[in-house]
């Protein structure tokens, strides 16, 4: 019998096939109940089906009859990503489906943007980013967006800014919230280098840090372990906490 190490390609095929198979009734995201439930549907099925156009008509008309475009985020975009996730999750639809759903709404979001950059500029400065190696960043884009809405100065950075460069903005926009957003377990610990660079330099000691996403969805004390002010479960918790940070101090 070889007695010699596995080569870690094994290693990782074994780990891989350990894995508990994706619950085939993870239940949907798509409430019958739901606010905008009619076109959230709607608007997933057009992605689903390929269709782009379909899928921004569908929103454009929904604003002009007077939906308001944080509805359309919350309720139809966040909804339908959800939803998108699940259905990857489950095997439903492939990794190249999910990418043109996620591709093609955040297009669909930047045609919202007359309406969304038509508010005045009433609040703080927000400076939001992914971290080092998450390339999804349509969650953290939802929650400078909604800043915008809500009269705040965003600077939106995406993903993979080194953080030198986040710091050094931090400090050229004097920023007063920084946002960053995790979309796995693997990248808590880059969310913690991130904070850490942040608070080691003088010139951002008044900043406060919020992170969101999955891991500190499913462990809601993990902000307070890694340094962070807060976290919030959407995009408008994310506007309530920050205003109560920059007013009154750490939330508890």
């Amino acid at each position: 019998m070889d007695s010699r190490p596995a080569p870690a390609v094994d290693l990782s095929d074994s780990a891989l096939l350990a894995l508990p198979v994706p619950r085939a009734d993870a239940p949907s995201h798509l409430l019958p109940d739901a606010p905008h439930a009619s076109l959230t549907r709607s608007y997933l099925d057009a992605l689903l089906g390929g269709d782009r156009r379909r899928a921004s008509a569908l929103i454009l008309d929904a604003v002009a009859a007077s939906v308001p475009v944080k509805d359309i985020y919350l309720h139809v975009f966040q909804r339908a990503q959800y939803e998108v996730g699940r259905l990857w999750q489950v095997q439903e639809i492939s990794v190249a489906q999910e990418h043109y759903c996620t591709a093609a709404t955040q297009l669909i979001m930047s045609q919202l943007y007359p309406h969304i950059f038509a508010v005045e500029n009433t609040g703080g400065t927000l400076l939001a980013t992914c971290v080092s190696g998450d390339l999804h960043e349509i969650g953290v884009r939802m929650v400078a967006d909604f800043f915008e809405m809500d009269g705040w100065n965003t600077f939106y950075l995406g993903a993979n800014t080194p953080n030198a460069d986040v710091v050094g903005a931090l400090i050229d926009r004097q920023a007063d919230v920084l946002a960053i957003s995790a979309t796995i377990s693997t990248h808590v610990r880059a969310v913690s280098t991130l904070i850490e660079s942040v608070r080691a330099n003088e010139q951002c000691r008044a900043v406060k840090i919020l992170v969101g996403g999955y891991p500190f969805v499913v462990a809601p004390e993990l902000w307070r372990k890694i340094g962070a002010d807060g976290s919030a479960g959407d995009a408008q918790a994310a506007i309530v906490l920050a205003n109560h940070l920059r007013g009154r101090g750490i939330a508890s």
